[in-house]
């Protein structure tokens, strides 16, 4: 049976992604204009990903990698990528690239929590758990988010680092997103978002 976004769930989301949009908009100025600065092409990354009821949407994300890096047919990156540009390694140790993300959050194609969206390419290799998964909305982080933090070096350690997220990581991460399913509540999803504000601080 698919689920709905339940109401506390839609309200906590506008409320957190407006006030948060506003609060930042300074800092998006600055980021937009080192990204111009630093690197030819748009300030935007926007690749397609897989949503809710396996509906696909546009994500944005501001850019890290030279332009025309998403034509490359490697969707992963890991750390020491030539394709990640040197304001945009900043971007991704910050995790300041995943803010523009609050915009699908109020276009209603994503929430703050939930489990991560990702590329069409992945998850038709694990369609049946993906239905599962996405009769709930994806979210900007969840419990893979902090326990994949830093992904990247993970899989620079890898011989085939696709090899290594899809048979690894991948599988991990959906087993992650059905024990957010299970727990998901208004409390979970506040101290998910504490827990991931404490780990960009602190980290």
């Amino acid at each position: 049976m698919q689920l709905t976004v339940p109401l506390w769930k839609r309200s906590l989301d506008l409320v957190v992604a407006s006030l948060a949009l506003i609060a930042l908009s300074p800092v998006f100025v600055i980021v937009a204009l080192l990204i111009k600065l630093d690197s030819r092409g748009p300030i935007f990354f926007r690749q397609v990903r897989v949503g809710q009821r396996l509906n696909n949407f546009v994500i944005f994300k501001f850019r890290t990698m030279v332009h025309g890096a998403a034509h490359n047919d490697l969707q992963l990156t890991v750390n020491g990528d030539s394709r990640i540009t040197r304001f945009g390694r900043v971007l991704r140790w910050t995790k300041f690239d995943e803010l523009p993300q609050l915009i699908n959050v109020l276009r209603g194609e994503m929430s703050l929590v939930g489990p991560r969206p990702e590329v069409p390419r992945y998850v038709s290799l694990f369609q049946s758990e993906y239905q599962q998964i996405l009769r709930v909305q994806p979210g900007i982080t969840d419990l893979a988010s902090l326990k994949y933090r830093d992904e990247s070096a993970i899989l620079q350690l890898a011989a085939d680092p696709e090899r290594e997220y899809v048979t690894r990581v991948l599988p991990d991460k959906i087993v992650l997103a059905k024990e957010y399913i299970r727990q998901s509540s208004f409390c979970f999803d506040v101290w998910l978002m504490f827990k991931t504000l404490v780990r960009l601080f602190v980290d």
